[in-house]
């Protein structure tokens, strides 16, 4: 596999938001604003890149009996360093995505490419996979975070964009979410259908 393969699946035609449909707890539940979405975003990404490479380097010491416990082992390990990093540099941050960031040790996206990708692919091309998946990952979080300040609240990234305005509310709650998910979804596999 080349290179540019992983980083075109990673981004497009496989990302785990658009196309894949993966992870949708934590990209409905922390979008409510675009700081969130991409905080969340970055964290996968370094949980993924990060786990990846040592099952990448451990696939032929892990026994296939314990293969998936000693993955989540791996990936709780990556995760609780993002917590602690966070909780201790990043308090109102940790607080604002909460449960969230312990979630990402059982997210399917972190778990499905260590079992389908890393554990048979070599170091760089797992890392790759991790960075560019997580990165897919952090960019669909971040555009629907930004949809949903905007429509919900008149901002983007906490900057005021529509002065006075108050927003409709039904965006930043999740009724609104679904329904920016949903349209997003349907604009942006429009626009690969088109591209293709």
């Amino acid at each position: 596999m080349k290179a540019s393969d992983i980083i075109k699946n990673g981004l497009i035609k496989e990302n785990p938001t658009w196309v894949l449909i993966l992870g949708m707890c934590p990209t409905l539940a922390t979008t409510t604003s675009a700081v969130n979405g991409m905080s969340m975003g970055l964290a996968t990404t370094f949980v993924l890149m990060m786990s990846n490479i040592v099952i990448s380097l451990l696939k032929s010491v892990i026994p296939d009996k314990v293969r998936i416990p000693a993955f989540i082992v791996i990936i709780a390990t990556f995760v609780t360093i993002v917590q602690m990093v966070m909780q201790a540099y990043l308090p109102s941050l940790y607080d604002s995505l909460g449960l969230f960031i312990p979630l990402i040790v059982v997210n399917c996206i972190v778990l499905g490419r260590a079992e389908a990708f890393a554990s048979k692919n070599n170091v760089w091309h797992s890392f790759l996979d991790g960075l560019f998946m997580g990165l897919g990952f952090t960019w669909a979080l971040t555009l629907l975070g930004i949809v949903r300040e905007l429509l919900g609240g008149g901002s983007i990234f906490g900057h005021s964009i529509i002065g006075g305005a108050d927003g409709m509310l039904l965006f930043i709650l999740p009724p609104g979410g679904f329904l920016c998910l949903g349209l997003l979804m349907a604009l942006i596999n429009r626009l690969r259908k088109n591209a293709a």
